[in-house]
């Protein structure tokens, strides 16, 4: 297959992404697939955000754990950040190399390491090992075209989890606006006594300890509700259980469960 086809497949994720995340995983499958080799996309601080391993083998202890978390060690991720352009082919000697294959650390083993930059910033990077033949000119283009469409993706994808983010904090600060005083002292009382971000409410007791009504209660939680801040459900005799839905609603109540 021509390199032109091989960029329009890549093309493809793309169009048929929209508004969606490209999936890693979907890159480095078509990566591994063309170019005969395990692909590895890996972030900023390690995490391997996308993987398609076409060789198969068995890790060593030392490295057994890498495909298990999902996550580079640190030492080794140190060392990626400081390629700063793409280097190709090496061997399985040099230190930019992973060496964790049982079968194949004494055969013949070409890794080819490109940066993924964007915004002028490092944001991961993308891995190539091939136990067949070294990387030629025209793999070398089809990998930095990649790592470029890999550095858009994930600089959408942290634009979206920013919008997010400023949604979820909107939402809760509409939601706490409706409050009473009242109603905003209670809050703070029944979302400091849960466990975590789920527990059981007895509003009756709530309302002995604060000194306000329970309508005040029932009043505060539906309004949270109506909002989608949170879900609550009756257990009857037993109270209500509540269930957090908006991550923001604790750290706006200034309320911390770690």
């Amino acid at each position: 297959m021509s390199l032109l086809n091989k960029t329009r497949k890549l093309n493809k994720i793309l169009q048929k992404s929209g508004t969606d995340p490209v999936v890693f995983d979907d890159i480095c499958h078509i990566l591994s697939e063309e170019l005969e080799s395990d692909v590895y996309v890996v972030s900023r601080r390690g995490k391997i955000l996308g993987l398609n391993l076409r060789n198969a083998f068995t890790t060593n202890d030392e490295f057994s754990y890498i495909l298990d978390e999902k996550r580079f060690s640190e030492s080794y991720n140190e060392t990626l950040l400081k390629v700063s352009e793409t280097l190709s082919n090496l061997e399985p000697g040099d230190r930019e190399v992973l060496n964790f294959e049982k079968e194949y650390d004494n055969q013949s083993k070409y890794t080819t390491i490109v940066p993924i930059n964007g915004n002028r910033e490092r944001l991961g990077t993308l891995i190539l090992v091939s136990i067949l033949a070294p990387f030629d000119d025209d793999d070398l283009v089809l990998a930095e075209y990649s790592a470029t469409i890999i550095g858009l993706e994930i600089l959408r994808s942290k634009q979206i989890e920013i919008e997010e983010d400023l949604r979820k904090t909107a939402v809760v600060e509409l939601a706490i606006d409706t409050l009473s005083y009242s109603e905003r002292e209670a809050v703070n009382h029944i979302f400091r006594e849960l466990d975590g971000n789920e527990g059981l409410l007895v509003a009756s007791r709530i309302a002995d300890k604060v000194g306000i009504t329970r309508s005040v209660i029932v009043n505060a939680l539906r309004k949270f509700e109506s909002a989608g801040v949170i879900k609550s459900r009756s257990l009857g005799m037993k109270g209500t259980r509540i269930t957090i839905l908006n991550d923001k609603l604790l750290d706006r109540l200034g309320i911390d469960k770690k």
